[in-house]
């Protein structure tokens, strides 16, 4: 294959100087700083100052966040860090009466369990209000209404 006549085909592309532009004859594109005193008389090399020791730098502090993703309580015990204390802890649980057992045993009195069957549900926990309570610090942590 030949060559058109009127463009001659290049051997290899351009060099990056030569694509780029750069003057290669010209030592530096920038002033490069010479060491020594300056004609003003600022930045004069100074000796090193002996026997003291070199500037120390400010510690840097770090604080360690912990985001704790919100806990639900139920019916069971939950293992949590306590927000009151810090200390991982599984929760302890206290049953309290609540609506649903107020109205169970209404519906019991109006079934005609009026001769103490309708004080049944004041004895059984799966009716009851749950408060999940922390065993180190015996702070109030959460609830769990059952209605």
């Amino acid at each position: 294959m030949s060559a058109p006549s009127g463009n001659p085909v290049p051997s290899a592309p351009p060099s990056y100087e030569e694509a780029v532009g750069i003057n290669m004859n010209y030592p530096h594109p920038y002033p490069v700083p010479r060491p020594g005193p300056r004609p003003d008389g600022k930045g004069m090399n100074l000796p090193p100052h002996m026997g003291q020791p070199p500037p120390a730098s400010n510690p840097i502090t770090v604080q360690t966040v912990y985001v704790q993703q919100p806990v639900l309580f139920y019916d069971r015990p939950v293992q949590m860090c306590c927000p009151s204390c810090n200390q991982v802890i599984v929760t302890r649980l206290s049953y309290d009466s609540g609506a649903l057992t107020w109205l169970s045993c209404g519906g019991l009195c109006l079934v005609g369990c009026v001769l103490g069957c309708c004080l049944i549900p004041f004895c059984i926990d799966a009716l009851k209000d749950v408060d999940h309570t922390c065993p180190k610090c015996n702070n109030l942590l959460g609830s769990y209404k059952r209605l």
